[in-house]
């Protein structure tokens, strides 16, 4: 017999900042992201943090981007994080953004990244995560 799930059982009730891999002591950049309560979270998890471009290797970034332009940092971002960080792109939902999933897959890829996972970053954004394949990390 096959349970049926009820709607409550479809949503994570993992904390925010577990799905986003954020643990204490993590290195963690925000850019072109306003999202003061983001910022916040995090700080409570960890005190290293910055806003904008990090001046050394960081574990995630977090990258804003609606539109096809903000998107092209990603290749820039890439720089920014350890051989086993991540970037995450975050994005409006639905119809907010010009951006769609295959365009932040391509994005990716361009960049020598590959996605991993999505999450609901809150009720108007979404993330999409990239790390480097195991074979093509820097050494």
């Amino acid at each position: 017999m096959v349970k049926k799930r009820s709607s409550a059982d479809l949503y994570s009730t993992r904390p925010l900042l577990d799905k986003l891999g954020v643990k204490p002591g993590s290195k963690v950049a925000v850019v072109n992201l306003d999202d003061p309560a983001l910022v916040k979270l995090v700080r409570e998890r960890t005190a290293d943090i910055v806003i904008g471009k990090p001046r050394s290797k960081v574990d995630l970034v977090f990258l804003g981007a609606s539109t096809f332009s903000e998107l092209r940092r990603l290749d820039d971002a890439k720089k920014w994080i350890e051989p086993n960080g991540a970037v995450w792109v975050v994005r409006p939902k639905g119809g907010r953004s010009e951006l769609r999933d295959t365009d932040l897959i391509e994005a990716g890829l361009a960049a020598g990244l590959v996605d991993n996972k999505i999450a609901s970053f809150s009720d108007t954004h979404g993330a999409m995560r990239f790390v480097y394949r195991l074979r093509d990390r820097p050494q």
